[in-house]
């Protein structure tokens, strides 16, 4: 790993101390050991554009990270336009070496930054740009925005110095489309700390291995109507817990809900995150992933960290993640998911199984620190 000590910029998220999505998750890990390690770093927020609420834009250090928030227009469709082109006029007048850009609508800013951002010694800024996924291919997003996106890939291709990818289809993705080879690095997990089922039993009334869950955020691609289509038919006394924050997606959080009307074997949480979050993840029976489309899903790995029995659809983002450690069922095949999940609620011992062997599989394959240097030594060159 590279010692040189980098001033390092990062953008693209809504802000980095929220739990909304993987990107800021992501950002969070990379940035604070980054800077624990020496070098200077700086997250260019988002203002008031993450789902925990405004207070977070009173934050301006968090473990040696500066925290600068940008100018932002809240409005579907235009926050990451806004906020991505404040950051990098910011950027051009700062003394970044290293631009890192996380995600597909941001990298649009990567000729302009190449264009405009010099570093002190007169030499063009280096520009990394992380794609978390094929973001044009999400269903929230109307005929402008998904061209925005789009043209942000486009430009990474174009512009960018190296692009990181959180798995080998994306990867395949970028040789096959545009011959650009990319760098796989996926992202990393840490063992945590097992929580009594206390304030979660309060709040709903959950007790350990009494419900299955999915956690993430609730937006089309995640599979959410199939998991709930598929829950009317299980035989079960279990809960169905489903927690998680809309990403301007609130019709679809209302479609889901009306799906589920008189139905209170069912529980919406609403985002959660703290000690709420980690019961959730401690006591579930079974986590439940459903997606259609993923980058590389952070919610699983941190499922399989608390050692949790996985159902997760078969693409390849979550099969590459899993391997044997988990059930897969066929994408969007809801029958196939209510016959997997029925197995599962009829058979503890298999359940077990899984449990047992989830937490150190996934945090010896996927480990923070080595992700860490593998991205400093490719700032450098290296």
């Amino acid at each position: 790993m590279s010692e040189d000590k980098q001033n390092i910029a990062m953008f693209g998220q809504k802000h980095m101390l929220s739990r909304e999505g993987g990107v800021e998750i992501v950002v969070k890990e990379l940035a604070t050991r980054m800077a624990a390690k020496g070098n200077t770093v700086i997250c260019y927020d988002r203002k008031s554009q993450h789902v925990s609420g405004s207070d977070l834009d009173l934050r301006r250090e968090f473990n040696g990270v500066s925290i600068i928030p940008v100018w932002t227009v809240g409005k579907k469709g235009w926050a990451a336009v806004t906020s991505s082109f404040s950051a990098a006029l910011k950027i051009c007048r700062s003394n970044a070496d290293i631009v890192h850009i996380h995600a597909e609508g941001p990298a649009a800013m990567c000729g302009f930054i190449k264009t405009f951002g010099k570093k002190t010694n007169g030499k063009k800024k280096r520009v990394i740009v992380t794609i978390h996924g094929l973001d044009w291919q999400r269903a929230k997003w109307g005929r402008f925005a998904r061209n925005y996106i789009r043209s942000g890939e486009k430009s990474a291709v174009k512009h960018a110095d190296e692009i990181i990818v959180l798995s080998n289809g994306v990867q395949n993705y970028f040789k096959s489309t545009y011959n650009r080879d990319t760098v796989f690095i996926p992202n990393g997990i840490s063992k945590p700390e097992i929580r009594e089922a206390d304030e979660i039993k309060k709040l709903w009334g959950l007790e350990k291995d009494s419900y299955v869950l999915f956690l993430g955020r609730i937006v089309p691609e995640k599979g959410i109507s199939y998991l709930l289509e598929a829950w009317k038919g299980i035989e079960t006394d279990k809960k169905l817990v489903i927690a998680g924050g809309s990403s301007d997606t609130q019709a679809y959080m209302d479609k889901l809900k009306a799906m589920c009307a008189g139905n209170d074997n069912v529980i919406f949480t609403g985002f959660q995150q703290g000690r709420v979050l980690e019961e959730l993840y401690s006591n579930a029976y079974i986590y439940c992933l459903p997606s259609d489309l993923e980058g590389m899903p952070l919610s699983l790995l941190e499922a399989m960290s608390y050692g949790n029995c996985c159902v997760v659809s078969d693409i390849s983002e979550c099969s590459e993640v899993v391997e044997d450690k988990a059930v897969l069922f066929r994408k969007s095949d809801i029958k196939d998911l209510k016959r997997v999940l029925q197995d599962l609620v009829d058979d503890e011992t298999k359940v077990a199984k899984y449990k047992q062997s989830a937490s150190g599989y996934i945090t010896m394959k996927y480990n923070w620190d080595k992700v860490v240097d593998k991205t400093l030594d490719l700032y450098v060159g290296n």
